[in-house]
């Protein structure tokens, strides 16, 4: 990832449809919040939020509000695999103005080190 990327740079919000009903300040918004939401869940194996680790790949937001989050885990055979989407999907369910929240998870592509932010790598001592 480039150094001067933003936290809200590291979240794809798609914008491949039409553009969004939701006027774009509230957007803007409510992908910081939930940015904010998924730095509240760590892997219980690494001391780093999933956020940094970039284990999300894609937010959509519709003009309904809901919101799909695409996501990985560091290894296909972690023992949290069947338990992470729920805390995810539990954490964007806070966020105010969301009405429905549905996780995917994905392994295509792996994840690798190198999607983590300088600050998780700062965390885990790999820079």
């Amino acid at each position: 990832m480039a150094d001067d990327m933003t936290s809200r740079d590291m979240v794809d919000v798609s914008e491949d449809a039409a553009p969004s009903a939701i006027p774009q300040d509230e957007l803007n918004k409510i992908t910081d919040a939930l940015i904010e939401a998924f730095k509240t869940v760590f892997d219980p194996e690494i001391p780093v939020d999933i956020y940094e680790l970039g284990l999300i790949y894609k937010v959509d937001i519709d003009d309904d509000r809901k919101v799909d989050v695409e996501m990985t885990l560091t290894a296909p055979g972690c023992p949290v695999a069947g338990d992470m989407p729920g805390w995810v999907e539990t954490a964007a369910r806070t966020v105010e103005g969301i009405k429905d929240v549905e996780v995917h998870l994905t392994f295509d592509p792996p994840w690798d080190p190198s999607r983590m932010s300088d600050e998780a790598r700062l965390a885990l001592n790999m820079l």
